[in-house]
């Protein structure tokens, strides 16, 4: 992740600014560079657009997908819309839950699946999603932006175990995002 100072924060607004863009895509697009919205950004977006500093900040913090700090090195969403709840998407939320020790939208640090008490560091992030796209796959999540369907308990630890013990798990800003290449590298088919 990047950090931002003040000066990178204009350079990078100026980056994501078209004439006639609206506030949602030039956000999307730092948050795509950044791995995050730094806050320090909000005076420079506020100016750029006309808008208050308080509007920009209600805007980052009303839509749920925006970050105003980098995330942790592993983030897994869990998608919580209706078809998956329906095959087993609480059951295996609650899962997640005991087995990386933090509840969803918080952060906690995971070594090898059991809490570590004395890291100063979250190395993972929980956060639910309102639908992949993958309905018939139920229950989907992704691992840093890599999408896994019909996901049990038991795969999930599987797939943990493997993010956790490769080397350094790229960062959600920095990894590819491809539902089609992850799932037939899965050996899964929609």
């Amino acid at each position: 992740m990047l950090k931002i100072e003040t000066i990178q924060a204009e350079d990078l607004v100026a980056r994501h600014m078209r004439p006639g863009l609206p506030l949602l895509s030039i956000l999307h697009g730092i948050q795509a560079e950044a791995g995050y919205v730094p806050p320090a950004v909000i005076g420079s977006l506020a100016q750029a657009l006309n808008l208050s500093r308080a509007e920009v900040y209600g805007f980052i913090t009303y839509y749920p997908h925006f970050r105003t700090a980098p995330a942790a090195p592993v983030v897994i969403q869990v998608c919580r819309a209706e078809a998956c709840q329906s095959m087993g998407a609480e059951a295996l939320a609650q899962h997640i839950e005991r087995r990386t020790g933090c509840r969803f939208a918080e952060h906690a640090a995971v070594e090898h699946g059991s809490p570590s008490s004395g890291a100063t560091q979250a190395q993972v992030s929980l956060e639910p999603v309102y639908c992949l796209g993958l309905c018939a796959l139920s229950p989907v999540m992704t691992i840093n932006q890599r999408v896994h369907a019909r996901v049990t308990p038991q795969k999930f630890d599987a797939l943990l175990a493997g993010v956790l013990s490769s080397p350094a798990p790229l960062s959600p800003s920095l990894k590819p995002s491809h539902a089609a290449e992850s799932l037939s590298a899965a050996g899964e088919t929609a």
